[in-house]
């Protein structure tokens, strides 16, 4: 694989850069900072205004028509410079639904509202009781005229508390196979019977919840696809979602802050970065973060020459979201060396609680990523049968 910058793609990232300096100037950091997840909007907006929310979009629904290069030199560049990615629950995962199953109407409707950030969207795949067994659902939607009536409940639904819409699977038939009878459907969150239960995290962050659906009726004509065939719609949804949960970019960027951050010095030069066992670890990650990006990146050619992520979103998903992990575990060990993780009696110009503190928020709310997005041991069985053919 030739990795070698074009001319023209140098000078898109030359553009890049003038845009993201410009743009995500203090102002945007400290409102981002202020407000969190919901203040995503609008900087949203501002790439919207650019032409540049929706890289991985079609152009006639107001995609970049950018290459696959051009979409590693957008990650890289926002990602060096600690800016987060799109909330995919719209513009990643349902709008690609829509493109691929939904009606004209659908289209029509919808995608615009998400391209332009005016609808916030949660997804309404888990269950209590279900687990990673997405197939068991229990969540009922019975036709009634020109309406279904659902009853049930989502659980683990991330930033439900702010969404004007959820897309839900739901059952709307018993009669055979488990994985069958399921259907996909578009809910407006204002309807009336739904109860969003906030769940607070061991972070003490409010992004999960549970919603309830209490005799919630929801128009026929919201239906994503066939009815009854939600599963194969649920499946090219979680491909994109797999496929985004890997974050190399930002993997990228955490690996460049720990190695910085190791190289401070304390106790007469004393730096953690010259411990060979540290070194060792920081080395097994750097090697596997590598194969992870051109796997990454042979997957986003395969996108753009008009295929879908297939079995190797999963691949992608597994060891993109271990890296994490690898990174947060990381980064805890080196908060403790600076004793950074307690504001006890610290030396401010060593790391500061700030970054102990940041520490402890990402590893606790790291440990999820291995299980949201399907649970990377679902991920292996997917990879035993459809890459390696085994039953």
């Amino acid at each position: 694989m030739d990795i070698a910058l074009a001319a023209e793609d140098l000078a898109f990232r030359d553009e890049v850069r003038n845009f993201l300096d410009t743009e995500f100037d203090a102002e945007m950091q400290a409102h981002l900072k202020s407000r969190g997840s919901k203040g995503m909007i609008e900087w949203q907006k501002k790439l919207y205004a650019k032409g540049w929310v929706a890289p991985n979009w079609p152009v006639e629904h107001g995609g970049t028509g950018w290459s696959a290069t051009q979409k590693y030199i957008w990650e890289s560049e926002r990602s060096l410079r600690g800016i987060p990615d799109v909330v995919p629950f719209g513009l990643v995962m349902v709008a690609n639904v829509i493109m691929a199953f939904g009606t004209d109407e659908q289209k029509s409707y919808f995608l615009p509202r998400i391209l332009q950030s005016e609808d916030w969207w949660c997804q309404g795949y888990s269950e209590p009781g279900s687990g990673s067994d997405l197939a068991s659902l229990k969540t009922k939607a019975e036709r009634d005229g020109d309406d279904y009536i659902i009853n049930g409940a989502k659980i683990w639904t991330t930033y439900a508390q702010h969404a004007d819409w959820i897309f839900c699977l739901v059952r709307t038939d018993n009669s055979g196979k488990k994985q069958e009878g399921i259907t996909f459907i578009l809910v407006d969150m204002k309807s009336e019977g739904i109860k969003v239960n906030p769940i607070i995290g061991i972070d003490n962050e409010h992004n999960l919840n549970e919603v309830e659906f209490n005799n919630v009726r929801v128009p026929a004509k919201n239906v994503v696809g066939e009815v009854g065939k939600g599963w194969t719609v649920a499946k090219a949804l979680l491909a994109h979602e797999r496929t985004g949960i890997a974050g190399v970019a930002d993997i990228k960027r955490n690996v460049r802050l720990l190695r910085d951050a190791a190289a401070a010095e304390v106790n007469g030069g004393q730096r953690l970065l010259d411990d060979p066992g540290f070194q060792q670890r920081l080395a097994d990650i750097e090697v596997e973060l590598m194969a992870l990006e051109f796997t990454e990146l042979r997957t986003l050619a395969a996108m753009a020459a008009g295929g879908f992520p297939g079995p190797e979103s999963s691949l992608l998903k597994i060891k993109g979201t271990e890296l994490q992990q690898a990174t947060q575990e990381l980064r805890m060990d080196i908060a403790a060396y600076y004793q950074g993780v307690l504001p006890t009696d610290m030396d401010p110009e060593v790391l500061g609680h700030e970054f102990g503190s940041d520490a402890r928020r990402a590893f606790m709310y790291g440990r999820a990523a291995t299980i949201y997005g399907g649970s990377n041991e679902v991920q292996k069985n997917i990879i035993s049968k459809y890459v390696l053919g085994l039953e």
